[in-house]
């Protein structure tokens, strides 16, 4: 039995468990983060079609009871491993459950150089798309990106960049744990916490199997960060059986056209445009699966759709991304029951079709079009704020709390890092300070 005594322990190292641990780090705290995956980023396997089923649970064949298609990457950094690097800032609704995280987000934007493509890199086809959809009404806009250009990156790995980014140019959480060691944090890879340690409703600690050696860490605080699959999953093994009940998955699809002898969007950076349309509850951007990728997706369809494989690359594809409903549920061992209710299907239904008009005006035949199966993008909502956590992100467990995704008390239908990382200022402010802002 491996042991550790530590001030704080966090569980995840995403963007959340990341943030928080750096934070905290910084301000003097001794902090013992504890990540289930291994770092990636230095091997010869990363960004890559193997890679991506090596670092991913189910080697990325995680699906619902009901069918949905669930990308969990396993890896120091969490999902910004294997991510788009886009970001929005956190939407109004936080205000609702006494959370103010404009002020951090604005400062993660300052400090990353949050900010669109220039004109020039966000692709000739993907702009021709956003064009295409704003005269049909929409309000297509470039989208901010979480990139670094003075690495001197050309961008040129199209939707390959989904993978992981091989260059640096995208942000990484796993940057925030190297900036965490450096301010004096210790860090455990491949160490899989099992449950949350508490005594009298107060934790203090937590164990766990680490490279087949069990583990025990005893903590003053203990914060869980393990994503909104294996957070819910740890509370549930913590004695809080309701974690897990309900969730939402920004359930999305990709709407396909042949763009004919145009070259299509999957060969330019994805998601450099995006039209956010709040009233149906969707968002739209630009995105193709990447090339290997695209005939799994698609097999799952029906047997023809991979034939239309070989035009690949004279593909426009248009992402619709929709705040799904709170249903379903995260049971024991992670087991995913989420499907897509009436008014799901309902308002996916719309979207498509206005997808549709857009790659019908931008050149497509219209037989050539056709959606790809749900997939979940973001599993989140599964520990929600104002029902399982209080304003602080605390659980009924004293000192026990959640900074990820499962603290979301909607879906976003939005990308969720910038929201994630500004959670993660909020709270390790609200700890560093000793529970007092």
């Amino acid at each position: 039995m491996l042991f550790a005594e530590t001030e704080f322990v966090v569980i995840g190292s995403g963007p959340g468990g990341a943030t928080v641990a750096r934070q905290l780090a910084r301000a003097g705290r001794q902090v013992l983060l504890l990540e289930r995956g291994r770092d990636w980023r230095t091997h010869p396997l990363y960004g890559t079609y193997p890679g991506a089923m090596l670092y991913t649970n189910g080697a990325s064949f995680l699906y619902s009871r009901e069918g949905i298609n669930i990308i969990q990457p396993m890896m120091l950094g969490g999902a910004t491993g294997m991510y788009c690097g886009c970001a929005t800032r956190p939407q109004p609704f936080w205000h609702e459950y006494g959370l103010n995280l404009d002020p951090y987000a604005e400062q993660t934007i300052q400090e990353l150089g949050i900010a669109p493509l220039p004109p020039e890199q966000r692709g000739r086809a993907s702009t021709r798309l956003a064009e295409c959809g704003s005269e049909l009404g929409g309000a297509w806009q470039p989208q901010d990106k979480f990139f670094r250009l003075d690495q001197g990156c050309a961008l040129d790995c199209g939707a390959k960049c989904m993978l992981g980014c091989r260059c640096g140019v995208k942000w990484n959480a796993a940057t925030y744990v190297d900036e965490a060691v450096a301010a004096g944090c210790q860090v455990w890879t491949q160490a899989k916490v099992e449950r949350v340690l508490s005594e009298g409703g107060v934790a203090y600690g937590v164990s766990g199997i680490r490279r087949g050696q069990p583990f025990q860490v005893r903590a003053k605080g203990v914060i869980a960060a393990a994503g909104g699959i294996g957070t819910p999953v740890l509370l549930q093994n913590s004695g809080l059986p309701q974690a897990g009940q309900g969730m939402t998955l920004d359930t999305t699809v990709i709407v396909y056209g042949h763009a004919g002898k145009e070259k299509g969007n999957g060969l330019e950076p994805p998601m450099t445009w995006s039209y956010a349309d709040d009233e149906l509850g969707v968002m739209y951007s630009t995105l193709v699966d990447p090339w290997l990728m695209y005939p799994i997706i698609t097999l799952l369809k029906g047997p023809a759709y991979p034939l239309t494989w070989y035009r690949w690359g004279r593909t426009y594809g248009v992402m619709i991304k929709l705040h799904d409903e709170i249903s379903g549920q995260v049971g024991q061992r992670g087991r995913i029951h989420k499907g897509l209710t009436p008014n799901d299907q309902s308002k996916l239904a719309q979207a498509e079709q206005y997808a549709r008009q857009l790659l019908i005006r931008a050149g497509c035949s219209p037989d050539t079009i056709f959606a790809t199966p749900a997939r979940g993008t973001h599993p989140s909502g599964t520990v929600r704020v104002g029902q399982m956590l209080s304003p602080q992100l605390e659980t009924e467990i004293q000192n026990l709390y959640v900074c990820d995704a499962s603290v979301f008390p909607r879906a976003l239908a939005r990308p969720t890092v910038l929201t994630i990382i500004a959670l993660g200022h909020y709270l390790s402010e609200w700890l560093a300070g000793g529970g007092e802002q």
